[in-house]
């Protein structure tokens, strides 16, 4: 098994240069700039696998399936709609890209390992709301208005598949006031265990994988503030350099992160899950954790790991 060993050096510089803990944005700032055609082709990356996604999904499952799993031929014709609206993202981003004389990445080979239309249907919810996250935290750093229009009009409709999903689901469509920006490399993170392959000819992009948390599958059903999780950390151990400093599991929110102290365990970290501060966006919905040696700030410098993904109600 790997040994990962944190570094806390790093992480305390980042903490004495971080800004003053009521400038919550500012806190979610400090990731690597990108330029407009990266910022795009790192969009039309994500666009083509939900595009694949739900193609695979179609030619897999048949109206039968979805009707035989309890879901009818109004459900079926609108997941057709929502792949219809994938694709048609691809098209325009990879248009853009042209015109703007980058070159588009093309669609890699991915691997979703479904097994029925429940597993389907979670892990589509899934993907949805990472979508939302990925165009809201990228959202910041695009510097033309005529793409941070366009990224905000698919931003939108994203949203809305993801309200449409969970509602199927039982679940709350709108279970946060407000969604989670995520940084690129976090929303890579949790999109390449899906990429099998891609392209030699694909442009590189300037974005890194952390190491994967995982919520673990022995967790409660109904996750809410002051229970006790359990996230994994599959293949490898993550202890501080020095062997003593605290780990922290921070969860994201669009005010800021919200920490909680992690605690080793057998392959991996026992976690409360926190309340917000009063004022602050709340821990709710689709929610976002990620391990770090610093309890002032999360960037790109200072996760360890993750993000791990969990719902909480």
């Amino acid at each position: 098994m790997k040994l990962i060993f944190l570094s806390l050096a790093a992480l305390a510089a980042v903490a004495l240069a971080a800004p003053a803990k009521n400038n919550l944005l500012a806190l979610r700032q400090a990731a690597p700039q990108l330029t407009d055609g990266d910022i795009l082709n790192y969009a039309l990356t994500l666009e083509h696998l939900e595009d694949k996604f739900y193609r695979d999904v179609l030619k897999k499952f048949s109206e039968s399936d979805f009707a035989t799993a309890g879901y009818d031929s109004t459900f079926y014709n609108n997941l057709k709609e929502i792949s219809s609206d994938e694709m048609t993202h691809v098209s325009f981003l990879t248009a853009a890209l042209t015109a703007a004389g980058v070159m588009p990445v093309a669609e890699c080979t991915y691997a979703f390992n479904l097994t029925d239309v429940n597993s389907f249907l979670t892990l589509s919810s899934i993907l949805e709301g990472v979508g939302v996250s990925a165009y809201l935290g990228a959202a910041a750093d695009i510097m033309s208005k005529t793409y941070l229009t366009a990224a905000g009009s698919i931003l939108t409709v994203e949203s809305r598949h993801s309200a449409y999903i969970r509602s199927t689901l039982k679940q709350s469509p709108f279970p946060s006031p407000f969604d989670v920006p995520l940084t690129p490399n976090e929303v890579y993170t949790l999109a390449k265990p899906f990429i099998v392959s891609c392209p030699e000819s694909n442009p590189p992009l300037p974005l890194k994988a952390f190491p994967t948390l995982a919520s673990s599958p022995n967790n409660p059903k109904n996750i809410t503030a002051g229970t006790t999780i359990n996230l994994l950390t599959p293949g490898y151990v993550l202890k501080p350099a020095d062997g003593q400093t605290q780990i922290y599991a921070a969860f994201i929110t669009v005010t800021g992160p919200v920490f909680a102290e992690a605690t080793m365990v057998d392959d991996g970290f026992s976690v409360v899950i926190p309340s917000a501060p009063n004022g602050t966006a709340p821990i709710a919905g689709q929610t976002y954790v990620v391990l770090t040696g610093c309890n002032t700030t999360v960037t790109d410098e200072t996760v360890a790991a993750g993000p791990g993904l969990l719902e909480v109600s």
